[in-house]
């Protein structure tokens, strides 16, 4: 009989302010894993999820980039990016987000992470934020070097509730007495399986589903809506001047 609780977290514009793919994608580029073009069109995709939320095509994308980008890529290599990674997203954790956090853990919940994003980063982070763990998308490896494509289904939309499904079935936990938190649309398959749904500073789409099946809507503070515009006019800035130096290096090369 299932006796445990559980909170599931989206990590993107719902635990952090921000997009991690843009965070790992910049690690790996100064680390010589990915190209500059690749950067930049993660760059402009993480400026428009910071406005206007995800979309499938956006995700199916960049899950086809990453997973390209990390075939011949050691496990070990992709671990070491966390060194610059990790730092940057416990920095971009919302400060309500923690206070949730805190809040399921006195009640006796487990709490976890559950995003697109690879599980190399996603479980060291909720590590870090002292959760029970993550569930992220796998990369499939060959002694210990990444092949290229997925080892199992893409951590998103239905397959997050097929993974948490999964997860709740293996540790006793009653989904009807536990929580999901999303900001996107895309994470309604989540959100649906609990019987606690809250959506989080949602975007439009999810908002009027939210408003028409009477899940709460957490819109979080002005300090955390202040950091989003500072890191998007950062983030602006570094397309830009990386735009500039790419165009630089194309004339250098015709001249």
């Amino acid at each position: 009989m299932n006796t445990k609780q559980a909170a599931f977290f989206d990590l993107d514009r719902t635990l952090i302010a921000g997009a991690s793919p843009f965070v790992f994608a910049r690690a790996a580029r100064n680390a010589g894993h990915i190209r500059l073009t690749d950067f930049l069109n993660d760059a402009i995709q993480a400026i428009k999820f910071r406005f206007v939320g995800s979309s499938d095509n956006n995700s199916i994308n960049v899950r086809e980039r990453i997973l390209a980008a990390a075939g011949g890529m050691k496990q070990s290599d992709m671990m070491a990016l966390n060194e610059v990674v990790l730092p940057e997203l416990l920095g971009l954790i919302r400060p309500e987000a923690r206070a949730l956090l805190d809040q399921h853990h006195s009640a006796g919940r487990e709490t976890w992470i559950v995003s697109a994003s690879p599980i190399e980063i996603v479980e060291p982070l909720a590590i870090a934020l002292g959760m029970t763990g993550g569930i992220g998308t796998k990369g499939e490896l060959d002694n210990g070097v990444y092949t290229g494509r997925l080892d199992g289904p893409f951590c998103y939309g239905e397959g997050k509730a097929q993974a948490i499904t999964a997860l709740a079935n293996e540790r006793g936990i009653d989904l009807s007495q536990s929580w999901s938190y999303s900001d996107s649309v895309s994470d309604i398959p989540m959100m649906e399986i609990v019987g606690n749904a809250v959506a989080v500073n949602p975007d439009q789409k999810m908002a009027a589903v939210a408003r028409e099946r009477g899940w709460p809507v957490v819109i979080f503070a002005q300090r955390s809506k202040m950091l989003m515009r500072r890191t998007t006019t950062l983030t602006i800035s570094g397309v830009a001047m990386l735009l500039a130096y790419a165009l630089g290096i194309r004339r250098g090369q015709r001249n």
